[in-house]
């Protein structure tokens, strides 16, 4: 019976996991497939748009760009993503700063100057699962190479912000084009001369919608996602097996290689050039990468392999199949999508298009927010206001800056273009320069991260890049119609990423070189020299070791600080989370008389921020758990490091274990002992007031036992939290030196202290809560 009990239990189990792997693939065709899925809508219109091919009664052209549609559709997004890049995750993300991430920590490069030792204890941060390489491999020798070369780093940090301008771009010409091409639909019912007054107002109306609505966030109409994709490729799929049986029953011949070849050789250079409209089938194929942290690797491949890829190959096949028949002139309005659906369904699938190109808009303007969030916590863009408007669902954020420009440019490009004929070119090269800058990433992974073989790295990026740089060259020619957009954007973006980040570089190298020595500020004794009066300080500071010059500054002007002292950074690590476990890392600066800490608080570049008052407690819980189990003791439980001759301690949050210090805040009027015990924990009070305010309480685990001293140092840690918590932040500002060159001052004096004026002010990333005050220092930095 137990025997029997515990196969049943297993098979259930194994139904449930499956059942889960279902569900989540499900879901991914409305989060992960939505752009891919509606790219049938502007492809053969984009490809047949120019005058660069003609048509034969052979149907050679249409053949030849089917089955050029086919192997690309299987070379790029099946074989390429499914089967090799989806493997190439961070702890389960996606995406080109997953893969910028992973060669960060196998070559002990990065682009954060702060970065300490403890850092690589990290539980997500640690990957040597295979192994040290051979010194004598081409792995080692590359590895050595971008350790000590700084021009290969800057070339590697280049590579990749060109990926995320990229993404940026896509952003604005990808619902552009989407929503333009699934309104086109109603260019059939009217003539041709009113086109222009009827779409692009409807068109624009819809992008403004969009937009307006990104604040609410996707999480109440999310569910919806899935259906409207899924009912959308049905209905391509549907259609598109009409048209094959009913026009052209034998189009799936032109699947075979030798389409390919005759195509290019009848064609010649209109062949290659409209190559441009050919490579919009696979746009969106880099969601399936980029969006890999909300689902798993078997639910993305399940969804694309079972779904969506037979899905668009009978929709191409049935527009092919249409056109074999029914081809006019390539001047022909008729030309596209709309034209090979029943004329009894276009109104419904009008509908059901123009969903479908929300959905896949929304997608890409999500994913847009997320690369920017990324950019910004490895220092390379502006800070902006991150609001996350799900607190369940992960990654769902909102970037009202970022929208409202997103929207002003992307309405831009549809009136100024009227047509998705340029907008796919500008669409194009966009895609697929991310798609270049994801092969050579992926090579490097193959040979640093995987510690394969160089000639294997050679093969990837020899076939994948051959067959990228072909769309790309042919994407390229289209710069004067459309192409340079992204050219242009990614320029403005690329210039504003390298002087933020330059600047952010030379301000941490300023606040190196202007603090202060810990031996000089314990040299003044416990009180420091200065009146110690009640309350917590918290001093923000990228600094994780030694004194920042702004607390000189401060105590020089007002020679009065508090009682507990606190020296807090936050910082980002190139790993996706930080497990909430390994979140701070507390020491303390002199002896324990002294009330100075150093706390370093840890974020991954995915991680969500906590609420003010939730942070701020746990930052006072870390420091009372610090104080409770000790700083010298290190057990096989906790963690400590040396930090330039300070010993700081990883501490988990309060959350993270029930037999961790814990704080509860009341308001109260009642005096109540000091100390009293309960059958398993002890709860420490400061003294009673005689009127009503707030009360701290500390529930300490049994055991360890503690000693008086420990137990006075919680007790002045609970009355400095009664009074409230006051934020030093400093104010840097900047200034090219005299004798500087012209580039260096236009860099600093003007494009980075333009930024900074206009970006957030606050280098507190989690803000302050309503109960504490906050005090601004300023320093003048001459680099």
């Amino acid at each position: 019976m137990d025997l029997e009990s515990g196969v049943r239990s297993e098979k259930n189990a194994k139904k449930e996991s499956w059942k889960a792997v279902l569900m989540m693939a499900y879901q991914s065709l409305g989060v992960v497939y939505g752009e891919l899925g509606t790219s049938p809508l502007y492809v053969y219109k984009n490809t047949f748009a120019e005058e660069d091919i003609g048509h034969s009664k052979s149907n050679d052209e249409i053949y030849g760009v089917l089955s050029f549609v086919f192997w690309t559709l299987t070379i790029v997004p099946l074989l390429k993503y499914i089967f090799i890049v989806l493997k190439a995750d961070d702890n389960g993300e996606g995406g080109t700063f997953a893969l910028y991430s992973l060669l960060c920590r196998h070559a002990r490069v990065n682009a954060l100057p702060n970065t300490q030792l403890a850092d690589s204890e990290l539980t997500d941060f640690k990957m040597d699962v295979l192994g040290p390489q051979s010194q004598e491999s081409f792995g080692f020798k590359l590895k050595s190479a971008l350790e000590k070369r700084q021009v290969l780093q800057k070339f590697l940090l280049v590579l990749a912000l060109i990926g995320a301008c990229m993404v940026i771009g896509d952003g604005i010409l990808t619902p552009a084009i989407s929503v333009l091409s699934a309104v086109s639909g109603l260019e059939h019912t009217m003539k041709i001369e009113h086109h222009q007054y009827i779409i692009i107002p409807i068109s624009c109306a819809v992008l403004i919608c969009l937009f307006a609505l990104q604040h609410y966030g996707t999480h109440r109409i999310g569910f919806l996602f899935a259906p409207i994709v899924t009912v959308w490729l049905f209905c391509i799929s549907a259609i598109g097996l009409y048209n094959i049986i009913h026009w052209n029953p034998s189009v799936y011949r032109a699947i075979s290689p030798t389409y390919m070849f005759r195509f290019l050789k009848k064609t010649q250079k209109g062949g290659w050039m409209s190559l441009g409209g050919i490579m919009l089938c696979i746009t969106g194929s880099e969601a399936m990468f980029a969006d890999l942290g909300h689902f798993s690797q078997l639910s993305i491949k399940i969804a694309f392999s079972f779904m969506v890829y037979p899905s668009l190959l009978l929709a191409y096949m049935g527009q092919a199949a249409y056109l074999s028949q029914n081809y006019t002139s390539p001047s022909d309005h008729r030309i596209g999508f709309y034209v090979s659906v029943p004329e009894k369904l276009r109104w419904p699938v009008l509908i059901i298009a123009v969903l479908a190109a929300v959905v896949g808009s929304q997608a890409i303007i999500t994913g847009t927010f997320s690369i920017i969030k990324q950019c910004s916590a490895l220092g390379c863009f502006p800070r902006v206001k991150i609001v996350h408007t799900s607190s369940k669902v992960h990654g769902q954020i909102y970037i009202p800056e970022i929208n409202w420009i997103l929207m002003l440019l992307c309405l831009a490009v549809t009136i100024s273009f009227r047509d998705t004929k340029r907008l796919g070119h500008a669409s194009g090269l966009a895609v697929i320069t991310v798609m270049l800058v994801t092969t050579c990433l992926m090579s490097l992974v193959i040979v640093l991260c995987w510690h394969r073989s160089v000639f294997l790295a050679i093969g990837f990026i020899f076939f994948f890049g051959t067959i990228e740089s072909l769309y790309f060259s042919a994407s390229l020619i289209k710069f004067l119609e459309g192409a340079w957009v992204p050219i242009a954007i990614s320029l403005v973006l690329m210039i504003v990423m390298y002087v933020w980040h330059y600047g952010t570089l030379k301000k941490f190298e300023s606040d190196i070189q202007n603090k202060v020595s810990i031996n000089w500020l314990l040299g003044l004794g416990p009180s420091l020299g200065i009146v110690r009066v009640r309350g917590i300080g918290v001093i923000q500071t990228e600094l994780v070791s030694g004194i920042p010059g702004i607390f000189t500054h401060f105590v020089t002007n007002i020679p009065a600080f508090h009682q507990v002292l606190v020296f807090l950074c936050i910082k980002y690590v190139p790993v996706p989370h930080v497990r909430a476990e390994e979140r701070f890392l507390i020491g303390r600066i002199g002896t324990s008389e002294y009330r100075l800490y150093r706390c370093i608080v840890r974020y991954g570049y995915r991680d969500v921020h906590k609420d003010d008052v939730e942070f701020e407690n746990d930052l006072i819980c870390s420091i009372a758990e610090f104080i409770r189990s000790g700083s010298a003791e290190c057990s096989d439980s906790r963690q400590c490091f040396d930090n330039h001759s300070e010993k700081m301690t990883v501490v988990g949050t309060s959350s993270t274990s029930e037999d961790r210090v814990q704080m509860a805040e009341t308001i109260m009027d009642e005096s109540s002992e000091d100390l009293y015990r309960a059958s398993d924990t002890r709860e420490i009070r400061s003294p009673a007031p005689v009127q009503l305010r707030k009360r701290v309480r500390f529930i300490v685990p049994e055991s360890p036992k503690i000693d008086t001293d420990t137990r006075e140092e919680l007790q002045e840690l609970m009355e400095a939290r009664e009074v409230g918590v006051a934020y030093i932040l400093g104010r840097s500002h900047m200034k090219a030196k005299q004798g500087s060159s012209t580039v260096k001052r236009v860099m600093i004096d003007f494009i980075y202290e333009f930024l900074r004026k206009n970006s957030r002010e606050a280098d507190y990333p989690v803000g302050l809560s309503h109960s504490s005050s906050a005090l601004e220092v300023g320093m003048m930095y001459l680099v």
